[in-house]
């Protein structure tokens, strides 16, 4: 069982910039941190779950939605089994709850339902 941990939201301005982390912890079968694929979600109230950014395993992939690409960076240091979403030039359209997810192995997927372990999000505010 992999577990999850997101953290680094807050109240930041339009303009600003957050960084969230994602530190993960436990193990299925073996499997290390480094052989899970990590996605960044979010949730606004009233709206749907959306794809912000994800990474593969390997950290050779990444995807971004197009809202954030230019703005917001996904890394991975496997070595403290952490996952960063680095968010720069915030809108008050960020604002939501921020969730983490992995799944063992695979590219940077998009697609929330391919993802099997899930954070219990963290929220990011930014105001105008």
């Amino acid at each position: 069982q992999v577990q999850l941990v997101e953290s680094g939201g807050g109240l930041v301005q339009a303009g600003g910039s957050l960084r969230l982390s994602c530190a993960a912890s436990g193990r299925t079968s073996g499997r290390t941190f480094s052989s899970y694929a990590v996605g960044w979600f979010r949730q606004a109230p009233g709206l749907e779950r959306e794809s912000v950014a994800a990474i593969s395993w390997s950290g050779g992939s990444t995807y971004y939605a197009d809202s954030v690409k230019g703005r917001f960076t996904i890394s991975r240091d496997n070595t403290k089994n952490t996952i960063y979403l680095q968010m720069n030039s915030l809108k008050p359209d960020d604002t939501a709850v921020y969730y983490c997810a992995a799944r063992f192995g695979g590219g940077s997927s998009r697609y929330s339902g391919e993802y099997d372990y899930w954070g219990q999000g963290t929220q990011v505010t930014v105001s105008s």
